[in-house]
């Protein structure tokens, strides 16, 4: 509902884990409309139904609950427009910039003078000026970018699940087309973020911020899932080592093996930087070695699962295995890029029976998209609680690291479970083995 006594009016394009809370705060200053195109979503925020399960996105929304629409004519109505939507790669690794520029050609149809556009969808240096300004542009009034709409870049920083750095409190950088689209986009920001907004010289160094950090993680984590292969052989506990290392006040940051990376960022944001550099005659090797090595874990966990299971005379194929956590990351209920499909998948490729728990994923059908199938639907059992997973099975992983699963080690012995394989080092392995179970980590 318009309300004249707020700033003006902003539509947020794609309702997602970064474009909900950003509508839901923004409307503390601004009339805000959301657009998406999922019906089945728009159906939950128009009865005032969060569609997400994070906590900080569910707690904004019932503060600041919006109104949604598939209904285009409302873009033409805006002052400012963030697009949100997702910048995915396919299952060969390749970016898909479809819903960026899907999302450009419906917004040049309803494009009038005086908008300003803002990015934070995650794209490559150049995306802005290269793709979507000229698809703007092809709108019915000839308008152009920078003389009769603005144009900025702010990439979004969104952490699922963290409580100490949220929408407000993340600092941004922000670039402009212009000095004047550039003043706006900050007007815009420093109207309900109380932290430090940096403006830089161009929007590709704004698209670059975004890349440089997911890929700097990326990087770092690959390294630390090779030191704990590594490790492992030599028969050294890598998390002792990360925890003495930790305590050097310079020159080291700690990151942490696991079972592989998920999510919408750190998984997907190299491949971009990689196909833009090949495409201007650069070769990202180092970058692709991470990829690589990252996407190798979810083949690790099962090879050390079977290892375990040969100690205690058990074979894989012969084993029912339970999954804890199908999500990427814990406290949401994110499945894409997670490293719990890969293992799965690997699995069932062996023919083993599977039982899945996670307490955050209430639409179990959302699971069976690459790399699972509708088709493996039958092959796996979908437990309503941990120990309905537990309860006939021989070897369990941990793959999420969600809060329902910590401190569980009593739960775990009280049912027929032999090796436990905690791919997040949260579970106690001293009481699990005095339970006589067989306990394995990722680099320990």
């Amino acid at each position: 509902m318009h309300n004249p006594g707020k700033q003006g009016s902003v539509v947020v394009i794609g309702l997602g884990y970064v474009g909900l809370p950003l509508a839901c705060l923004s409307s503390s200053f601004y009339n805000v409309v959301g657009f998406d195109i999922d019906q089945k979503k728009l159906d939950k925020i128009n009865n005032c139904i969060c569609p997400l399960d994070e906590e900080y996105t569910k707690k904004l929304f019932a503060q600041y609950p919006i109104i949604a629409t598939s209904d285009p004519g409302v873009l033409h109505d805006a002052d400012i427009i963030v697009m949100c939507v997702p910048t995915p790669v396919d299952e060969h690794f390749n970016p898909d910039l479809g819903p960026v520029k899907g999302a450009s050609a419906t917004l040049a149809q309803q494009i009038r003078k005086g908008q300003l556009i803002i990015i934070e969808s995650t794209i490559y240096p150049g995306t802005t000026e290269e793709v979507i300004i000229p698809i703007l542009e092809q709108n019915p009034n000839q308008l152009k970018a920078g003389v009769d709409f603005g144009v900025a870049y702010c990439p979004e920083r969104i952490d699922p699940g963290n409580k100490r750095w949220v929408l407000e409190t993340i600092p941004r950088v922000v670039g402009g087309l212009t000095e004047k689209d550039l003043n706006r986009a900050q007007h815009f920001y420093q109207s309900f973020i109380r932290a430090p907004l940096t403006p830089l010289r161009s929007l590709k160094a704004a698209e670059a911020v975004k890349i440089l950090e997911n890929t700097f993680r990326d990087v770092n984590i690959a390294f630390i899932n090779e030191i704990a292969k590594s490790f492992d052989v030599l028969g050294i506990d890598v998390w002792e080592v990360i925890k003495g290392a930790s305590t050097k006040p310079f020159g080291f940051m700690p990151f942490y093996p696991g079972p592989g990376v998920g999510g919408h960022c750190i998984s997907v944001d190299p491949y971009y930087l990689i196909e833009k550099a090949d495409r201007s005659g650069f070769d990202h090797a180092f970058l692709k070695l991470a990829r690589k090595i990252n996407n190798s874990m979810p083949d690790y966990v099962v090879h050390l699962l079977e290892s375990a299971l040969t100690r205690c005379g058990l074979d894989l194929q012969k084993t029912r295995v339970g999954i804890l956590g199908l999500s990427y990351k814990a406290g949401v209920d994110d499945i894409r890029e997670s490293p719990a499909l890969k293992i799965i998948r690997l699995l069932l490729d062996k023919q083993v029976q599977v039982a899945v728990f996670d307490p955050h994923i209430v639409n179990t059908e959302m699971i069976f998209h690459h790399p699972l199938h509708a088709s493996d639907k039958p092959k796996i059992s979908l437990a309503k609680n941990l120990d309905a997973c537990l309860a006939s099975c021989d070897a369990l992983i941990l793959v999420t690291n969600h809060a329902e699963f910590l401190e569980q080690e009593e739960t775990i012995s009280k049912h027929p479970i032999k090796v436990v394989l905690d791919t997040r080092n949260v579970l106690n392995k001293e009481k699990l083995e005095a339970s006589g179970i067989i306990y394995k980590g990722v680099g320990r």
